[in-house]
């Protein structure tokens, strides 16, 4: 059943973006939910509509948010293997392998992560809509390694609740093209394209994104071995930001050259460590997920064109 609900914005909440206010409101709402509601216009400020998630709120003003009932998926459980990490009664990780899709979307409603999910777990958690149950976060699909899903909306709660503060420790590994020669740090504001909507780009509206990234190995001046922190999770994070500095990932042909000089199947990017605060036990926990052979493989192919 479609529900209807009305928060006051208190002195404390003055001034602060639409999509966090109605998340600290309503702790059954996560920030990016709370944006899609936004964007379909199912919120209201003193009973005004509004669409645009920056908006910032003001002490006194009246919230109205209306909450779709959950629509019954199709999604149908497929019996896809997984290499699971790590398994309990409220996380699950997986080390994601390379062409596969996280969740459903259009052109790709079989073959997911989450159809796979479906099948071996018998709950996951509801709060991101009936196509992304348990997704917490997302890889893209060229991407490989270690991702957490929830079985629970206790779980997904406090997951995403990790995530708006940037407190959960995600390591990533990728080959860069040119010679980093030092380790570094881009802070830069991450939104769509203003031209190919398909796209990411830095932007000066875009959102608060930031990378550190290490020099692990260089390969000659060719290539540089390298890994990243997220200190944000802004979609193509890595690829943009690398680029932006000039130097792309090897492999990715959307924010490098379209000619690569390797069959890599898309960008050289690795999910290699996760960290966050456990939901039940409040303990911090760290996994990994090794490099895929086809990562291991073009290394000591670098290491031999270096040498």
């Amino acid at each position: 059943m479609e529900q209807e609900r009305t928060y006051y914005i208190e002195y404390d909440q003055d001034g602060i973006r639409l999509d966090k206010a109605i998340a600290d409101c309503d702790e059954e709402l996560t920030r990016s939910r709370a944006e899609q509601l936004i964007r379909d216009g199912l919120v209201s400020i003193s009973d005004k509509v509004v669409t645009k998630t920056s908006t910032k709120v003001k002490a006194g003003d009246k919230l109205s948010v209306t909450v779709p009932a959950p629509e019954e998926t199709e999604l149908k459980a497929e019996n896809i293997p997984l290499d699971i990490v790590y398994e309990d009664e409220d996380v699950i990780l997986i080390n994601k392998p390379k062409n596969m899709v996280v969740h459903p979307a259009n052109g790709h409603y079989t073959g997911t992560m989450v159809n796979a999910l479906l099948y071996h777990c018998k709950n996951l958690s509801g709060i991101n809509g009936e196509l992304r149950p348990g997704i917490v976060h997302r890889i893209d699909k060229d991407t490989t390694g270690v991702l957490v899903a929830c079985k629970n909306d206790r779980a997904h709660l406090s997951l995403s609740k990790q995530l708006a503060e940037h407190s959960i420790k995600r390591v990533y590994y990728c080959i860069v093209n040119g010679n980093v020669k030092e380790d570094g740090v881009v802070d830069a504001p991450i939104g769509r394209h203003p031209v190919d909507r398909k796209k990411m780009a830095i932007v000066r509206d875009g959102r608060h994104a930031v990378t550190h990234y290490h020099v692990l190995e260089h390969f000659g001046k060719k290539y540089t071995l390298l890994s990243c922190q997220l200190e944000t999770g802004r979609t193509h994070q890595i690829r943009v930001h690398m680029s932006s500095i000039g130097h792309s990932l090897l492999g990715d042909t959307v924010y490098g050259s379209e000619k690569q000089p390797y069959d890599t199947n898309g960008q050289v990017l690795h999910a290699g460590i996760l960290g966050f605060i456990h939901p039940l036990s409040g303990e911090y926990v760290e996994f990994s997920a090794d490099l895929p052979p086809y990562f291991k493989e073009l290394i000591e192919k670098l290491r031999k064109l270096g040498s």
